[in-house]
């Protein structure tokens, strides 16, 4: 498996979302409110893993404040699943984040992405008092881990 850094004008990027949208849609519906916070037209931090050359998994990250980044758009094709492509996905994130000088990562997620979900508990992430506009949504979860 291969890692690379890119940002959201990437193709395979693109095809990796529309899948992850779709598989968001089966789990939590067509209009889970949660939908209107992917915009991912201006993502400057993409990390892209391959396999053979093909994209199997994605994630991103953007600024939330000063110190802290907001991982968003973490998706793994259906066939890389369990392999632990989200791992290296995130670690990628993590220190790309270290790098551009934050010391903090924040995501949301919805309830019904066990798998997601034990991925950030299994890499030290924690949940904290929902932030911003996510507040009112009733089945969102937040975490948080320090860098």
């Amino acid at each position: 498996m291969k890692i690379i850094r890119t940002n959201s004008q990437n193709s395979e990027f693109n095809r990796l979302v529309q899948s992850l949208n779709l598989d968001l849609a089966k789990r939590d519906g067509k209009t889970h409110p949660l939908s209107q916070f992917n915009d991912i037209s201006n993502l400057n931090y993409v990390v892209l893993a391959l396999k053979n050359d093909k994209a199997i998994g994605c994630g991103a990250i953007s600024e939330y404040n000063y110190n802290t980044m907001e991982i968003k758009r973490m998706y793994v094709s259906p066939e890389a699943r369990g392999q632990r492509v989200g791992e290296n996905i995130l670690f990628e994130l993590e220190k790309w984040s270290k790098e551009l000088g934050y010391s903090r990562c924040v995501l949301f997620m919805g309830s019904k992405q066990p798998e997601a979900g034990k991925l950030y508990q299994r890499n030290s992430y924690n949940a904290i008092e929902k932030y911003g506009k996510l507040k009112d949504i009733p089945d969102s979860l937040c975490l948080a881990k320090d860098l």
